[in-house]
């Protein structure tokens, strides 16, 4: 288990057993901006130096794996979990949009182990933030007679919002400084990363820990979904990446974004575009379950299913 698991780890523990421990929302607002700024940029540097024609097509299927996502979701959901398809659509969206903290903690995974991967993954992860949640909208509206959605208020919040313009930003920095310009805030944006992850993922089990109530609340579907989709969406994942031709390190890197959900992008756009929608279902779902499970449990067992699927340098 990688130290930073074990900051969050503290966090959940300390929640249930009811410490005042707390951080301040001003220090959580800056650690988050730290860490979408560092993937970015560390993306922006080694992007400088692809040729478009290998990015290109995987881009491409990167997009088509985030509309796949939550059209799997969506009919589990309704069937199954019986939710109304405002709620199934909601929850589709998160599970089909990315965690970038889980992102950041398989990256660490891979360092730890001196797997590579390709350099230009951030890119991937601003690429599958909005896909799953225009196709979870549209599933959750389609066939209502006389209502429309406010695309343009919803583009404005998706590709405005914090998390896309901080990575973007970070890509665009990084790219146009490059390896030599980037190397006065490198101690900064690189040494640090891992320090500051491990402090961000403290906060994080803080709040996983307080939606222990709201989970038992929505009942036991909600637990084994959260569970099942991530391990689903990974195989998928996996399966792309085959297609895509990806090393070990990128194979993992895109089954845990496959398996993530988002807790950031989704809940603020969602928010305009399906207000109908439980938002502390998506949450308790996303944040309460599948972000712990990801980085404790998760991560791993997607490096063993990627060397069950036959990829060389797999778990």
């Amino acid at each position: 288990m990688d130290v930073v698991v074990l900051f969050f780890l503290l966090g959940v523990a300390a929640r249930l057993a009811g410490s005042d421990l707390r951080l301040p929302e001003a220090l959580y607002e800056a650690l988050s901006i730290y860490l979408l700024l560092a993937i970015g940029i560390k993306g922006g540097v080694e992007l400088a130096g692809q040729p478009l024609a290998t990015v290109g097509p995987q881009a491409l299927a990167v997009v088509a794996l985030g509309v796949l996502l939550p059209l799997v979701a969506f009919p589990v959901l309704r069937t199954v979990g019986r939710f109304n398809r405002y709620d199934a659509g909601a929850l589709a969206a998160h599970y089909g949009s990315v965690s970038v903290v889980t992102f950041a903690v398989a990256v660490t995974f891979l360092a730890g182990r001196d797997l590579e991967y390709e350099p230009y993954f951030p890119v991937f992860v601003v690429l599958m933030e909005a896909p799953a949640i225009v196709v979870g909208i549209v599933l959750a509206r389609a066939g209502e007679p006389g209502r429309r959605v406010a695309w343009g208020a919803l583009a404005h919040e998706v590709l405005l919002g914090k998390s896309i313009v901080l990575l973007l930003g970070g890509l665009a920095i990084g790219w146009i400084a490059g390896p030599t310009g980037i190397v006065p805030v490198k101690a900064l944006f690189s040494d640090l990363f891992k320090g500051v992850l491990a402090i961000f993922l403290l906060e994080m089990g803080l709040v996983a820990g307080g939606r222990a109530a709201e989970i038992r609340r929505y009942g036991a579907f909600l637990v084994a979904f959260g569970v099942a989709m991530p391990v689903v969406a990974a195989a998928i994942g996996i399966a792309f990446a085959a297609v895509m031709d990806l090393s070990a390190g990128g194979t993992l890197l895109l089954a845990t974004l496959a398996a993530s959900a988002s807790y950031i992008a989704a809940p603020a756009a969602l928010r305009i575009a399906l207000p109908e929608a439980n938002p502390g279902l998506s949450i308790a779902a996303s944040l309460g379950v599948t972000f712990p499970f990801n980085i404790t449990v998760g991560i791993p067992l997607y490096h063993r299913m990627a060397a069950w699927a036959g990829v060389p340098g797999g778990g």
